[in-house]
């Protein structure tokens, strides 16, 4: 099978259409911002585009710019909601449920798939993230 590099535009547009569709795409996302629980550029996500979202899915969303962000859902008010990276200190990201491309519903690392959590326990933990991260970064 051959590798081939696609501008994230292109291939999030071609995804948000397969979802919209009712398929499930896979993609192997880049960045540090899921950090434990998705590595970038290691692991795949599988995501599917479900009919409502919940606080602690992991969402695949965009925003203006046209910006791509895949961070767990933290606080949901009607339409409008605010998303987190798991590897994020602090910092968030509003959109509206109309923003959403898809949710995560596996993640692959290697030959293994799990499924996603509610991320409850790390929300909780955030206080401590700083020195959990650092040491996870120094192990990695």
């Amino acid at each position: 099978m051959d590798k081939r590099t696609v501008a994230n535009e292109i291939l999030l547009e071609d995804a948000a259409r397969l979802m919209e569709e009712g398929r499930e795409v896979t993609f192997r996302p880049l960045g540090s911002s899921m950090l434990p629980f998705i590595r970038g550029g290691k692991d795949s996500v599988r995501l599917r585009k479900q009919p409502s979202v919940e606080v602690g899915d992991i969402l695949l969303v965009r925003l203006a710019g046209p910006r791509y962000v895949l961070h767990r859902l933290i606080r949901k008010d009607g339409d409008r909601l605010t998303l987190m990276g798991d590897g994020n200190l602090s910092g968030t990201e509003s959109c509206t449920v109309a923003d959403v491309m898809g949710t995560v519903t596996a993640i692959e690392r290697g030959k293994r798939t799990v499924k996603p959590g509610n991320g409850r326990f790390w929300r909780f933990l955030k206080p401590l993230r700083r020195y959990i991260l650092g040491i996870y970064r120094r192990l990695i």
